[in-house]
């Protein structure tokens, strides 16, 4: 019988073997970009066209190659970057196993252009799908430009499966990031369908991080700087007054190669403890030197999973590198009692009779509503007391336990049972159901409710705007900014009034009704942050993490004192709700304790 075990053709085994190196455009600006760095180039230029679906072009200043180089180049495990087993643990460069380039070859059309200093002409090679078409003299300046065309042309399954140009610019940017923060001592250019995006010219880290990501950063860094025997920490993390819920920008190296480090990271979120609130995150940009030898980087084609020989040692001395710098740069406000400008405090007198002030309430004022009328509908709309209190309520009404009105057969509101809520610790909300005690979690509770109220205006296309008296104008970091173009219509569907200024300026005109007064720079910034955690979002989960972002800026803080009416009127809104135990990120609103579990606790 005829054996079924085959030999893969080598134009097969090139095209599955590049799935690991080549995945989607940024795997060929990362390789290529790379390169040019490791080839002593400082100077390098990134041209684009259609997110790199039509073409990738990456020039260079470096050392250039020979012909005999630039032809070699191409074949599989063709490197100048190590000789044998023992080099891999001395590296200095970021390329090392010769798969880069054969990978690109194998599913796309590839031409290079290459001369080195000492040659008066250069070498042209073209290669389409591994195969060598062309090899010729050319002219040309030193160094190398390579030109990636067509990609994925000849795999068509693994290109039907990119995303949106905006999607796969962005990471084309993310790649362009990581390297340049790097190197801040190469110039990077990148040009999109003919406009030029990034200018980045040689400049000290600092300079380099507010070149990328905004000016706003330069007022928040503190300068991180400590050498041991094990290892050397230097860069910058954010003070206190910059953490952030969305968006921290957060980037480790080590010894000039960026890298992921989860266990590092829990290092600089430690310094932090104590010191900012739940959630929020600190930008760090930090820059690990030690040996060559104490590392492996030798792990994922990638090369962004780096082992660590002293792993411990190094956590314990990050940890403290960031907290000593938090804690020496930040200053606690002091209080000068020297000055001439303090304020008149009345003595206490007590013959003067006290004299409560007089409170007028407004019984229609809704403070978590955009209108009255949102107020009363809400009042009037008891369909969905059930939702919030349960499926035992039926047969509680049928009891008669609960009352309700003989004529409309609904429930009758709250306040009509004498059910007074109250408030504990400023922060949840207590009160009697049918259940038993239910505890409300206030900044959650109002979470869904603005949430669901932003999301159902945006659909509806009835989202007010509240214009400003003066424009907040701002810049977004060149990621941002691509992201804003593919966004400002849902912008605009959630009330927000936004002028495009040019490159990366913005100014906010008018924001969504019961937005008045928030920091819109960072709501902003955030709002497009989540959505570069998730880049492949269609429109309506685009619209559902923008409404949420604004929820969480504009509801009700832990630690508010809330009137019974401000209350009464949350909970009244929250059971309105089309599922008012969860928050949209599906965390818990509220719990009820059963007259059991109660009578346990005694």
């Amino acid at each position: 019988m005829e054996g079924k075990v085959r030999i893969l053709s080598q134009a097969v085994a090139s095209q599955i073997a590049a799935g690991e190196v080549v995945n989607r455009p940024s795997s060929v600006v990362k390789e290529l970009v790379e390169n040019a760095v490791d080839a002593g180039a400082d100077n390098i230029r990134i041209i684009i066209n259609d997110a790199g679906r039509t073409s990738v072009q990456v020039v260079d200043n470096g050392c250039g190659m020979v012909a005999d180089d630039a032809r070699i180049a191409f074949e599989r495990h063709a490197t100048s970057k190590i000789q044998n087993s023992e080099d891999l643990f001395s590296l200095t460069t970021f390329g090392f196993r010769g798969e880069a380039l054969p990978s690109i070859a194998a599913v796309s059309e590839v031409e290079l252009r290459t001369r080195t200093a000492d040659s008066e002409t250069g070498t042209m090679v073209l290669i389409k799908a591994s195969e060598i078409e062309q090899v010729e003299p050319c002219v040309c300046p030193k160094g190398s430009s390579f030109t990636v065309r067509n990609l994925f042309y000849n795999v068509p399954a693994r290109r039907k499966f990119l995303k949106g140009n905006q999607t796969e610019f962005s990471h084309i940017l993310t790649e362009i990031e990581r390297v340049s923060l790097a190197h801040p001592e190469v110039s990077f250019e990148l040009t999109h369908q003919g406009e030029q995006v990034l200018s980045l010219p040689v400049s000290a880290v600092k300079q380099r991080i507010v070149n990328l990501f905004g000016r706003k950063m330069n007022e928040s860094l503190l300068p991180v700087d400590v050498e041991t025997s094990v290892v050397k920490v230097s860069g910058f993390c954010s003070n206190l007054d910059s953490v952030k819920g969305r968006g921290a920008k957060q980037f480790f190296f080590v010894n000039g190669r960026f890298m992921r480090h989860p266990y590092f990271h829990k290092a600089v979120l430690s310094a932090y403890e104590g010191l900012v609130p739940d959630g929020e995150q600190p930008s760090y940009f930090l820059f690990l030197q030690v040996p060559a030898d104490s590392i492996d980087v030798n792990i994922h084609p990638t090369k962004t999973e780096i082992k660590f020989e002293d792993e411990q040692v190094i956590w314990k001395i990050l940890m403290a590198a960031v907290k000593e710098t938090v804690g020496r740069f930040e200053e606690m406000p002091t209080i000068d009692f020297n000055t001439t400008d303090m304020p008149d405090i009345p003595v206490y007198d007590a013959s003067r009779p006290v004299v409560q002030p007089k409170i007028e309430i407004n019984k229609d004022f809704n403070p978590f509503s955009g209108s009255h009328s949102e107020s009363r509908q809400s009042r009037s709309n008891t369909d969905n007391w059930a939702k919030l209190y349960g499926d035992v309520l039926e047969h509680r009404i049928n009891e008669g336990s609960i009352p309700y009105h003989p004529a409309t057969g609904k429930l009758i509101e709250p306040e009509e049972t004498q059910f007074r809520p109250f408030q504990f610790a400023d922060s949840y909300i207590l009160t009697e159901t049918d259940k038993g005690l239910m505890v409300v979690d206030q900044h959650r509770a109002h979470i869904r409710v603005l949430y669901e109220r932003f999301l159902s205006e945006a659909k509806s296309h009835v989202a007010a705007s509240q214009g400003l008296l003066f424009p907040e104008m701002f810049q977004l970091s060149q990621a941002d900014t691509i992201l804003f173009a593919d966004l400002k219509p849902r912008f605009s569907m959630l009330g927000f009034d936004i002028s495009d200024m040019g490159r990366g300026a913005i100014a906010v005109q008018g924001v969504p009704s019961g937005m008045e007064g928030q920091d819109y720079e960072r709501l902003i910034s955030d709002m497009i942050a989540d959505l570069r955690i998730n880049p492949t979002a269609d429109e309506d989960r685009q619209l559902e993490s923008m409404a949420l972002a604004m929820a969480r800026k504009a509801a009700i803080p832990a630690g508010r004192h809330l009137s019974e009416n401000e209350m009464q009127e949350l909970l009244r809104s929250l059971k309105a709700c089309s599922m008012p135990s969860r928050t949209p990120d599906a965390k818990t609103v509220y719990v009820i304790k059963s007259d059991q579990e109660i009578s346990k606790w005694f």
